[in-house]
């Protein structure tokens, strides 16, 4: 059994942003070499999300205004948790929506996706340095 581990780095000048980081992804497994296995996409940060969908313009506008109704960030004292002195108790809500993280199996060496499948980074409360853990486990 072979492994790596990689860390992507994300620093988001905005607020929300949906990141296609399919083609990192695919360059860490070419990378590893492991040709039958499992690769954890996993974002490190409680605000920031990994998830699998399409890659459509409209479906990501969609998913904002979606997930802007479930948990708006305004007005920001209608959140406990920012009675702390944050103002990102939206972007927790969001992320726990939208996931943590995603498995996706390595067949002869490349990602086995669905038709359409690609992984993408959610930034919910950008404007700091975040990061990604991509493991890959197989042989």
């Amino acid at each position: 059994m072979k492994f790596s581990t990689e860390y992507l780095e994300f620093n988001i000048k905005t607020r929300r942003a949906l990141i296609n980081i399919t083609p990192n992804i695919r360059k860490l497994v070419t990378k590893s070499k492991i040709q039958e296995g499992l690769c954890l996409v996993n974002a490190m940060h409680i605000t920031a999300s990994v998830f699998i969908n399409d890659n459509e313009s409209g479906l990501h506008q969609d998913y904002e205004k979606w997930l802007e109704g479930l948990a708006p960030h305004e007005p920001t004292e209608q959140y406990n948790h920012n009675k702390t002195g944050e103002d990102n108790a939206d972007a927790h809500l969001k992320r726990q929506i939208m996931g943590r993280e995603v498995v996706v199996a390595i067949t002869n060496g490349e990602l086995d996706f669905g038709p359409w499948e690609q992984i993408f980074y959610g930034e919910f409360d950008g404007r700091r340095p975040k990061r990604v853990l991509v493991k890959i486990i197989g042989e």
